[in-house]
């Protein structure tokens, strides 16, 4: 079973456009501002992505783009600005920022109620704490292509491979919170293939190609392939999809897989903010 990210994707943007009508009919416009610092092609590419995609579901955008040289300063009193703004509900800060600036200090700025990348340090505690907030959506994405295929979670061995602060540690506490057996692997575990063996449900993110074979995966096992690589011209993930796919009983593409969904999750987050927060300041 190949779990299609981009079918999924088009079915919660669809969904995304009725409620975001329903808002829109109750005097509310949700609106997203997008900050920029620097020329990072990629950075532009997935910002111009964001912008397509929200159009599409009559979300509001606003971009600002700042030059390599921008100041920590400019870049706090332009948050502190839309924090305050009542017509912004989501904030987001491309990454990565220009050399010299503190990224760390800068996310922080951004209001945990506006947090549509779930980056901030009241939201990852809320995430521990198994309450309502805002999540990053790399990690959602890995939880709604294994739900929305018709798999299900709960009581399910599920075996993280890479702990990053983005992926595998909010990862953790989102399957612990849906009520898996959780184990972590990272670049100092030893034999990764005899932890790999026992996982009911696979999610690969440590970014090395194909790192993942056929032998590492129980038969019948779910395999959530989060990388991203360039090789020979082509992009592939972490797990060697064309061997795994043999073995596994569902896994996730690459491209088509978890990445096509994490605009729409963005959205998702956005309006999750304000069903929780409304119009805050």
């Amino acid at each position: 079973m190949i779990l299609d990210g981009k079918k999924i994707a088009q079915s919660i943007r669809e969904e995304l456009g009725l409620q975001v009508e329903k808002l829109r009919q109750g005097g509310v416009t949700p609106k997203l501002a997008v900050i920029m610092a620097g020329e990072d092609p990629a950075s532009l590419i997935y910002a111009q992505a964001k912008e397509r995609s929200c159009r599409q579901t009559g979300i509001d955008f606003a971009m600002y783009n700042f030059k390599e040289d921008v100041t920590e300063q400019e870049l706090l009193q332009l948050i502190q600005q839309l924090n305050e703004d009542e017509r912004v509900h989501g904030i987001m800060v491309e990454l990565p920022l220009p050399p010299g600036l503190n990224q760390a200090g800068i996310l922080r700025h951004v209001s945990y109620k506006k947090d549509v990348d779930g980056v901030h340090p009241i939201n990852r505690g809320l995430l521990m704490q198994n309450q309502e907030g805002l999540f990053p959506v790399t990690p959602q994405s890995c939880i709604e292509i294994i739900r929305q295929s018709g798999l299900t979670i709960p009581g399910k061995h599920a075996v993280l491979v890479g702990r990053s602060d983005n992926v595998g540690k909010p990862l953790i506490f989102m399957m612990l919170n849906l009520n898996a057996t959780v184990t972590v692997c990272h670049t100092k575990t030893a034999d990764l293939s005899y932890h790999t063996k026992q996982g009911d449900i696979v999610v690969v993110s440590i970014g090395k190609p194909k790192m993942v074979t056929a032998d590492m995966i129980k038969p019948g096992a779910i395999v959530v392939d989060v990388g991203i690589n360039s090789v020979d011209g082509g992009i592939c993930g972490d797990v060697d999809f064309a061997h795994v796919e043999q073995v596994a009983g569902a896994i996730s593409p690459v491209p088509g897989g978890v990445g096509s969904l994490t605009t729409v999750l963005i959205q998702k987050n956005l309006l999750k903010a304000i069903e929780l927060y409304g119009t805050v300041r």
